[in-house]
């Protein structure tokens, strides 16, 4: 039997470009004020259990948690190799922090029955917490190995990863089920397949629009072909007090724009002498360790 493996995705906002209200007033993100991406660390994600699925055979299943537009991410995803793709939308799911957003992603994987393997992105630029992955892990009480920067060995039974620590890198083992949260380091995420692209070009919305502050998708307002589910929060059973805003003790109190300015300029002579005082300076001021 293949390996059944989650793939976790995100459409996020594109935070290159920041604008002065990139932030609502309740201090959730304004999705709509900012184009929206495929989370990059999530793309090495997806490339990692497509190489397994290379070299042994695997079913991978990517699941979003968003607006309806989040479909664009997972029609990507069955452009570069996934098998099959969920969503799950519902406006109660709005506003959910890491806590909620991982809540609601358990519940889904859990719907889908038990996986060998869960790969997530490290973390999704529009947070940058790195937390979503690992409480996934905890709420399924499976094992986890975060800041996975390669695939030494897979098999039926486990893997071998190496991960970043803080004096270097690890090797790590793990027996099946194992959430891995993937670097961008690990790998480089294949192009979508030409061929894919035009066997999936068909997947499309139908007569259904909106966004994270109006109209998520409700029961029977919308289907997409056979590739891609959707579910909302009744079709995961999970607590509606858990998801969205309701489920979220994360608060933003305010978001300030900074803008950096050098207040002086200091010439380095472009000799020993100057580049060795430099780092002494630099060392004196502890921006050098």
């Amino acid at each position: 039997m293949p390996l059944k493996i989650i793939v976790t995705v995100k459409q996020v906002p594109d935070t290159h470009n920041i604008a002065c209200d990139a932030m609502k007033p309740d201090g959730t993100v304004n999705r709509a004020a900012l184009p929206a991406i495929f989370n990059p660390e999530d793309l090495n994600a997806l490339e990692t259990a497509l190489e397994i699925k290379d070299r042994l055979g695997a079913h991978v299943t990517a699941i979003s948690m968003g607006p309806p537009s989040a479909v664009a991410v997972l029609r990507d995803c069955l452009f570069r190799g996934a098998d099959e793709a969920i969503l799950i939308s519902d406006r109660r799911f709005a506003g959910a922090d890491t806590l909620a957003t991982s809540y609601a992603l358990a519940c889904a994987i859990d719907t889908c029955g038990s996986p060998d393997l869960i790969c997530c992105g490290r973390q999704a630029i529009d947070g940058d917490t790195a937390q979503v992955g690992p409480q996934i892990a905890e709420k399924m009480g499976i094992n986890q190995i975060t800041s996975v920067t390669g695939l030494r060995e897979v098999s039926e039974s486990g893997v071998v990863v190496a991960r970043t620590v803080e004096a270097g890198t690890e090797i790590v083992s793990a027996g099946f089920p194992v959430l891995l949260t993937i670097t961008a380091d690990a790998n480089d995420p294949r192009p979508p397949s030409a061929r894919r692209v035009m066997a999936y070009k068909a997947i499309d919305r139908q007569a259904c629009d909106g966004s994270y502050d109006n109209a998520y998708l409700e029961p029977d307002n919308c289907r997409f072909v056979e590739h891609i589910r959707e579910w909302n929060a009744d079709s995961i059973g999970a607590d509606t007090a858990r998801c969205g805003l309701s489920g979220s003790p994360t608060k933003v109190k305010t978001v300030d724009n900074v803008v950096l300015a050098a207040s002086s300029v200091q010439r380095i002579p472009a000799t020993r002498e100057g580049i060795t005082e430099l780092v002494h300076e630099l060392i004196r001021d502890n921006i050098l360790g």
